[in-house]
């Protein structure tokens, strides 16, 4: 399975969080799936961090990339069909960076794990983070 995780699943991912389910868990660390981050989420990070929404510990630069690799995840570039796809989405949502994770999920045929239900309105599949 090709998986996309939406910037919350990310975190609660390296925190060892709870609210991830174990359906969603399982999903992750199964052998043949291959995880995706895109690189929308390291740019929402970096724009929390900056206005002081969310704490890392240390700063992105160097938190995202090591963890990325340390969780074996791949890295997803936007490019400029990702970007351009947003403009043909439904206004469902209208946080940007979730645009652009769905615009991702539907070009690139990926499974977005997220707790949003509203990702559940557009034409993607979705796994539910908190299964």
């Amino acid at each position: 399975m090709n998986l996309l995780l939406d910037t919350h699943v990310w975190l609660w991912w390296l925190d060892g969080s709870r609210r991830l389910g174990a359906a969603a868990r399982r999903a992750i660390e199964k052998g043949d799936s291959v995880v995706w981050v895109s690189a929308a989420t390291a740019w929402e990070i970096a724009i929390k961090v900056g206005l002081g929404r969310l704490t890392l510990g240390e700063p992105p630069e160097e938190c995202v990339p090591r963890e990325m690799e340390r969780s074996g995840f791949q890295p997803l570039a936007i490019g400029i069909d990702h970007a351009l796809a947003v403009r043909a989405l439904p206004a469902h949502h209208r946080d940007p960076f979730d645009r652009l994770l769905i615009a991702q999920a539907r070009m690139d045929h990926l499974t977005i794990i997220t707790a949003d239900p509203v990702f559940r309105r557009y034409d993607v599949r979705v796994l539910d983070a908190r299964e």
